[in-house]
């Protein structure tokens, strides 16, 4: 970060689903001593069952989910709270919506290979996103630009050092 940047008050760790966000934004969380919240909580029932059933979402579908975890963002940062949000984030108007012009939130990205991350969905249980909306996801992508100010991590690491090279890049005073 930019010695001009305000801390931030909130992390949103991006990624297509089996990326880790979850695995890598509790354990971030748990190292900053902040809280974690998982972006898929927020999703209305509706959009789970469509997953669950094998479709993918649509933007309509998106754009109801992304303005409640922009609302929590909002509330955590105004009420002087730190939090960690997975949140799949794949497109920049759902990250603009997440991050609405606000210095104090950052985006995590958590970049790995297809075949890396369809390797991990297979040994997934008990999730609602099943593989086969691996590739609606990576054809959805859009990886963070610089503008973003995005903290970037390979995900082919153990998930202790995935976290290492979040906190060194959020600390250190690069964007």
């Amino acid at each position: 970060m930019k010695a001009d940047d305000p801390q931030p008050r909130v992390l949103i760790v991006t990624g297509v689903s089996g990326s880790g966000k979850s695995t890598i934004g509790e354990l971030l969380a748990e190292r900053l001593g902040w809280t974690y919240q998982d972006g898929d909580d927020f999703h209305p029932p509706a959009n789970v069952a469509k997953m669950s059933a094998g479709q993918p979402l649509t933007d309509d579908d998106r754009w109801p989910w992304l303005r409640a975890i922009a609302a929590e963002i909002d509330r955590i940062a105004d009420e002087g709270h730190h939090a960690v949000i997975g949140c799949s984030a794949l497109k920049r108007a759902y990250r603009d919506i997440l991050v609405h012009g606000r210095a104090d939130v950052r985006i995590v990205y958590l970049d790995g290979s297809r075949e890396l991350i369809a390797a991990r969905m297979a040994a997934r249980k008990n999730h609602f996103m099943p593989g086969g909306l691996l590739d609606s996801q990576f054809a959805t992508l859009e990886q963070p630009g610089a503008d973003e100010r995005p903290i970037t991590v390979s995900i082919d690491a153990s998930i202790e050092q995935i976290v290492d090279a979040i906190v060194t890049q959020l600390h250190s005073n690069r964007p």
